[in-house]
């Protein structure tokens, strides 16, 4: 391929497995361990082919015990290696609270920053695929919470292929949170891609009328607000906010104190949830900028239902952003 050819199309899939190829070939210390990663590449076909490119030592199989997989991986990484462990969906990782909030979150202030924790965990999460309620959570504002750990919410083909390597680098936990409604999204990789700063949000779309703030699996909903939204003359930003812990406020203040008002979309339950703390902090740090109240767009407060129209019903969806971004507007 010549420099003047435009980059093959790959898919959210492809760039999170050719992240781990490139970390497990870069430095021995890292492994990967979960439910299926190994021989059935994955519940979702992420790892498909490095069992047989690395060997089984570093890509192993687990038994089906979230609290034991997790534990052997803090394990590991105190010990100098850097795991990454995959949970399957996000609902599995409850099974594994007890080690990611009581161990893997507190051991380096427990222990005065002697033992630190260099460990990544990957799992999936969101509705949207008729999993029902037990399989459609989203509890990114749950690990969001928990001081000691960074929470990353890769929304695009480019943040899935290169969130790794500095998550890997973090000397602390890093929870990757990917929404399973992306891992068939495809697209090219813009030119000049790299690492990812874990520090920052991303404007996705400029605008001048309102600011819609998500993250993951909303991402594309907000644009294609924001498109709907430009064709009745309403200009609508779009921040992504990429980590959900630690929150950049500078980028999220900044787009608020340009355009004057703010719709927070987050796909986890309204009450105590995510948008409440951007909602909370926006409202703290810019009330005099605000034209308007904060609105919000959030999942029904019920378990996620399982038939398809109810499911769509429950989740924010694009008509929902347009209606919170003009009752914004006026």
């Amino acid at each position: 391929m010549t420099g003047t050819e435009p980059a093959p199309p790959t898919t959210y899939r492809e760039a999170l497995r050719e992240a781990m190829r490139e970390a497990l070939a870069a430095d021995d210390r890292v492994f990967l361990m979960g439910e299926d990663v190994g021989r059935y590449g994955g519940a979702f076909g992420v790892s498909l082919g490095l069992l047989d490119e690395f060997g089984s030592a570093r890509v192993r199989d687990t038994p089906l015990s979230e609290s034991a997989f997790v534990g052997a991986g803090i394990g590991a990484a105190i010990a100098g290696l850097r795991p990454i462990v995959e949970v399957m969906t996000v609902n599995f990782s409850l099974l594994a609270l007890d080690q990611i909030l009581n161990n893997a979150a507190t051991l380096l202030h427990m222990s005065g920053g002697q033992v630190g924790v260099p460990l990544v965990i990957r799992m999936t999460t969101g509705a949207g695929r008729q999993l029902a309620a037990q399989h459609s959570h989203s509890l990114e504002g749950w690990y969001a919470h928990i001081p000691g750990i960074r929470v990353l919410a890769p929304a695009t083909i480019e943040d899935a292929r290169y969130m790794l390597a500095p998550a890997l680098a973090d000397p602390d936990p890093v929870v990757i949170f990917e929404h399973g409604s992306l891992y068939n999204a495809s697209g090219t990789m813009p030119a000049g891609s790299g690492p990812v700063d874990l520090d920052s949000a991303a404007v996705r779309r400029p605008g001048t009328d309102v600011t819609l703030i998500t993250y993951g699996g909303s991402l594309g909903k907000a644009l294609d607000a924001a498109e709907q939204l430009a064709a009745d003359g309403i200009a609508a930003e779009v921040v992504d906010l990429r980590t959900l812990r630690p929150l950049d406020d500078t980028t999220v203040l900044g787009s608020v104190q340009q355009t004057h008002r703010a719709v927070v979309v987050d796909e986890g339950w309204r009450t105590g949830g995510l948008s409440a703390e951007v909602a909370a902090r926006v409202t703290e740090q810019g009330f005099y900028d605000l034209d308007a109240p904060v609105q919000r767009v959030c999942a029904a407060e019920v378990p996620v239902p399982y038939a398809r129209q109810l499911e769509e019903a429950a989740l924010p969806q694009v008509a929902d952003i347009v209606a919170a971004a003009r009752r914004a507007v006026g």
